[in-house]
């Protein structure tokens, strides 16, 4: 069964839905649940009880987001769509409306008139890669999610412009769209009642460093998880940047690289500006 109760902010959502996870197994993130049911659970009884606690807050069920659906059948959550096989296995993957979206703001890019192809590969960039990182422990084999038909747009986009040739067309394509490793339900879940919130910085900082991957992953583990500009522990509340010591973007030698804090990162070039 999923229930979206009511928007609100995420945080605000956390403090008013506290507690509403103790009346049944479920997951939520913010104001977005799903209720976990067992084939001898009563749904409409459940759902009584969580429209209560949500009434004692003001709060009501929304009737046309909330449904109850067989695992089987397949749901969507938080932009990934989650199904048991026949066969008995678990599968997620990118859901319609997530990749849709996705895929419009490509297009948007590929399309434009505005920039040349470079430019184009450069916005490119970011979008794919952050894009894929979400969605890193789904199944992204196959050509939709591979993104084999966005890819050949691309390269036909770009090969129209009188200044690439073939071979730089396929440059601009392989920096528009940068691979990400992925690895189907290989996420590592959470350990035992663990909170982002507990104090325990040592575990999260650990934690959080493996949603890195590359080369900022080894810098992260060579500086035990630390910022190698301010040396406070790595958390979840700022993103982690990889910083070239000398200036020279080209140079990945290990000793030049360091995993530094956004605000860190922003700091130390704040400095050389004004140098």
């Amino acid at each position: 069964m999923r229930s979206v109760p009511t928007l609100l902010s995420p945080l605000l959502a956390n403090i008013a839905l506290n507690g509403i996870e103790d009346i049944h197994p479920s997951v939520r993130y913010a104001d977005d649940m799903v209720i976990i049911l067992k084939p001898k659970d009563n749904a409409e009884k459940i759902l009584e009880r969580i429209s209560q606690f949500l009434a004692e807050k003001g709060m009501n069920v929304s009737e046309r987001k909330t449904k109850i659906t067989a695992a089987t059948d397949g749901f969507d959550f938080l932009g990934w769509h989650f199904k048991v096989q026949s066969n008995g296995k678990f599968r997620s993957t990118p859901s319609v409306d997530n990749f849709k979206a996705f895929r419009q703001k490509i297009k948007a890019i590929v399309n434009s008139s505005n920039y040349g192809s470079k430019e184009k590969a450069e916005k490119l960039a970011p979008l794919v890669r952050g894009w894929r990182k979400y969605h890193r422990f789904c199944k992204m084999d196959g050509s939709r999610f591979s993104l084999w038909y966005i890819n050949h747009r691309a390269f036909k986009v770009f090969n129209k412009e009188t200044k690439n040739d073939r071979y730089s067309s396929i440059k601009l394509v392989e920096k528009a769209f940068p691979s990400v490793p992925h690895s189907e339900n290989k996420h590592v879940n959470v350990k035992g009642n663990k909170s982002p919130f507990d104090g325990d910085i040592i575990y999260w900082s650990e934690r959080n460093s493996k949603l890195y991957h590359g080369e900022t992953s080894k810098a992260l583990k060579r500086q035990n998880h630390t910022c190698g500009y301010c040396g406070l522990k790595m958390l979840s509340e700022e993103k982690v940047q990889l910083h070239h010591v000398d200036g020279n973007h080209s140079n990945w030698k290990a000793k030049n690289l360091l995993a530094v804090h956004e605000s860190c990162h922003d700091y130390i070039h704040m400095g050389k500006s004004k140098n």
